[in-house]
């Protein structure tokens, strides 16, 4: 098989085009929600002029001093707008697990067991990871 005449399945295509779009989508959402950020459209959790002095400190000193919640936490301070682009950064970082989650039922179709498994399992870990449960602090 030569390169002209290879094709690339249709759950593949699939992937690869959700994961483009998907991509650029939330490249948008973050300059968007940046713009509403510094020109104050909304109002700031951390007033801009006030945030370069949290900039030196270690996180856990930060969050207990600007009074930042941790986790999921983010979520209550999406009014705000030095919190509203986290939305783009939550579409970018979950990207992977909505590819999964759509690709899925090709392999349920082609009754492929072995990437149905691991499909799962990669969203379960995933998921998972991005829960906090395990208290990593990863986010």
């Amino acid at each position: 098989m030569t390169p002209e005449t290879a094709k690339a399945p249709p759950e593949q295509i699939t992937y690869a085009n959700l994961l483009f779009y998907g991509s650029w989508a939330a490249i948008a959402i973050l300059l968007i929600t940046f713009f509403v950020y510094v020109t104050g459209v909304l109002d700031s959790y951390i007033p801009i002029n006030e945030i370069s002095q949290y900039w030196t400190m270690p996180v856990s000193q930060y969050v207990q001093e600007a009074n930042v919640p941790t986790g999921w936490g983010w979520v209550t301070l999406l009014g705000k707008g030095d919190f509203l682009n986290f939305i783009g950064i939550v579409l970018l970082a979950g990207m992977t697990i909505v590819c999964y989650i759509v690709i899925l039922p090709y392999y349920f179709k082609q009754k492929d067991i072995a990437f149905v498994v691991l499909i799962i399992l990669e969203v379960l870990v995933l998921c998972l990871g991005a829960s906090g449960l395990l208290g990593t602090g990863g986010h």
